[in-house]
């Protein structure tokens, strides 16, 4: 049976991690609405520019507008017909630089390892991330944990252009939370670009996004007058929607992280509250118990007295 001033230490123990947590969601909402209205301000961009692709892309899902890019002619490996080319196959995974976000990091290392193989090239984004690659033997070839924090355009454009420039790759995964909702973040896997030697992405596709109401069908290339060709407008295209597509998987996966995380902090708020309840009334329990046993001495004293 603890003593009252263990109890008391305790509730101060709790009082103090209680105005942690407060303030660790205050800010954590505060970065979500920020990151949120991000997310959502580019989401219209992204897809408009992704059926602009899909549309002019032969083979492309124009119901969807969903198309996975193929490497720009300028960057792509000799091929020859009947023949696959084997390449290096790239994946960029992305968590979060700190801990308290729940089960954030762990879904998406998790995600990272059920599609990971023997050779492949891992950039992590994210401390989180680094750690768990590296010591699972696929260290990142390049720092990103300043990029978790503070999503930028000019590194997403710098790494995609280094990787389109890349002859032995032939495919480039994304590995990332996807924000569905404050109280839901799914992992999912993406192919941000395909090689011609490539296997099937299909069943990789994001679940979210692929499990979305069909949008209208979109127009097709003999709606549209195109110059100087359909060619030339993809090749233009493919670099600008890679680089968009790396910067708004960062975006989303930002947003989720501070989602886990204002989560997280409001559960352990609430579980706090709980606890400092019940060590409240354990305590003014055994201040009445003790109070009655002295009340009682006195009394008996004074009886024999």
């Amino acid at each position: 049976m603890p003593t009252l001033k263990e109890i008391k230490g305790r509730i101060g123990s709790v009082k103090s991690t209680l105005k942690i947590t407060s303030a660790m969601k205050l800010v954590s909402s505060a970065k979500l609405r920020k990151a949120q209205r991000a997310i959502e301000a580019m989401r219209p961009y992204e897809a408009q520019l992704q059926a602009i692709l899909a549309s002019v892309t032969p083979g492309a899902d124009t119901k969807t507008g969903v198309s996975v890019p193929e490497w720009p002619e300028n960057g792509a490996a000799d091929t020859k017909e009947g023949v696959s080319v084997s390449g290096r196959r790239v994946i960029i995974a992305m968590a979060s630089n700190s801990s308290l976000c729940g089960g954030f990091n762990a879904n998406a290392v998790a995600k990272v390892r059920s599609v990971r193989q023997p050779g492949d090239v891992v950039y992590s984004v994210g401390r989180k991330m680094a750690e768990a690659m590296r010591k699972d033997g696929f260290p990142s070839p390049a720092d990103f944990t300043t990029l978790s924090e503070h999503p930028a355009y000019a590194p997403c454009a710098q790494l995609a252009e280094q990787l389109m420039a890349d002859e032995s790759l032939s495919q480039v995964l994304l590995v990332y939370n996807h924000f569905v909702s404050t109280a839901k973040q799914v992992p999912v896997v993406e192919v941000l670009l395909e090689g011609r030697d490539s296997l099937s992405s299909a069943s990789l596709r994001d679940p979210v996004r692929a499990n979305a109401p069909e949008r209208e069908s979109l127009p097709s290339e003999s709606d549209f007058i195109i110059e100087p060709g359909a060619k030339a407008l993809r090749e233009m295209l493919v670099p600008k929607t890679l680089k968009l597509k790396l910067y708004s998987a960062l975006l989303d996966s930002a947003a989720a992280e501070h989602a886990a995380r204002t989560v997280a902090m409001q559960t352990a708020t609430d579980n706090g509250n709980s606890l400092l309840d019940e060590l409240t009334l354990q305590y003014n329990k055994g201040r009445q118990q003790k109070i009655t046993s002295e009340i009682l001495d006195l009394a008996g004293g004074q009886i024999e007295a």
